[in-house]
């Protein structure tokens, strides 16, 4: 693989701050004023793979990327890897922050959290931008895990994290090789600097647990939507055209009544990696359209 890519580094004028909440404490980058994007990342990354799109909206946006609950630079606990507890993360990332409310940016994983965010607290979500990945329980899902390239979804138990261990990078190129348009756009950079943040300790144990809570997602989307309804605020689905393409606005229709669709051409899921200036100009487009 060619190493001459490096991963992105978020603007100077971005601080860190560890954010504590219910049961975790959540590594968040912050930086520039105005009105707030929240964006969350999913598995096999951490909230880095936002620099590029953070680096042109902290122009005009605050710009808000946390570590998931177990993930990157966060802390690992034990438990509360269901989406709904994960999103009151969020929500009090927002309080700590003084965000009444905000734009979301979310992808793969953080597409979970962020509908638990928006069906929870509505009126804190102005708009949202979703990329590539499904809602737990809502529309095809049943089929979608059935498909062999998701076995990933049921690895689990008591020898998993033996299998893994000291092998992270070879599983983490499972994801990346099999789950993409071009496992070339991939880069060694990237690759290496994710297997570190995934080797540390406690980490995969926290990944799988993500994947373990889906059953837990589920139940809690259907009700969300039981009880609440269809989400308002416009949605913009997108999808790559070697993955989910456009039936994530497809999935997303059935939860939201306001709903774009979109497509990034020659990408697999790794949309930001594959196609990353493509994804930020869709991203930006969709976060400063009127």
């Amino acid at each position: 693989m060619p190493s001459s890519a490096k991963v992105g580094s978020f603007p100077p004028s971005f601080r860190n701050r560890n954010i504590k909440t219910d049961g975790a404490t959540i590594h968040v980058r912050v930086g520039g004023k105005g009105p707030a994007v929240v964006m969350l990342h999913g598995f096999g990354d951490t909230g880095d793979m936002w620099a590029p799109v953070a680096a042109v909206l902290v122009e005009d946006h605050t710009v808000v990327v946390p570590d998931l609950r177990g993930m990157g630079l966060s802390s690992h606990p034990q438990d509360g890897y269901d989406k709904k507890t994960q999103a009151h993360d969020i929500a009090q990332v927002m309080d700590t922050l003084k965000l009444a409310n905000a734009a979301l940016v979310t992808h793969d994983i953080g597409n979970m959290v962020g509908y638990a965010l928006a069906a929870q607290f509505p009126a804190r979500v102005t708009r949202w931008v979703i990329i590539d990945a499904p809602l737990p329980g809502i529309g095809p899902w049943d089929e979608i895990i059935r498909s062999p390239a998701l076995w990933h979804f049921n690895f689990r138990g008591p020898d998993v994290e033996r299998l893994v261990k000291g092998r992270e990078r070879i599983y983490l190129d499972r994801f990346w090789n099999e789950l993409s348009a071009n496992p070339r756009a991939i880069k060694e950079a990237t690759r290496r600097h994710y297997a570190r943040l995934y080797a540390r300790r406690g980490a995969m144990h926290s990944a799988f647990n993500q994947f373990a809570a889906f059953t837990q997602d589920a139940a809690d989307n259907n009700k969300f939507l039981a009880e609440k309804g269809k989400l308002t605020m416009p949605v913009f689905a997108f999808g790559g055209d070697h993955s989910f393409g456009m039936q994530m606005a497809e999935i997303m229709r059935l939860v939201a009544s306001n709903v774009s669709a979109g497509v990034i051409t020659d990408s697999g899921h790794w949309v930001m990696e594959e196609q990353p200036q493509q994804t930020t100009a869709a991203i930006v487009k969709s976060i400063r359209s009127k």
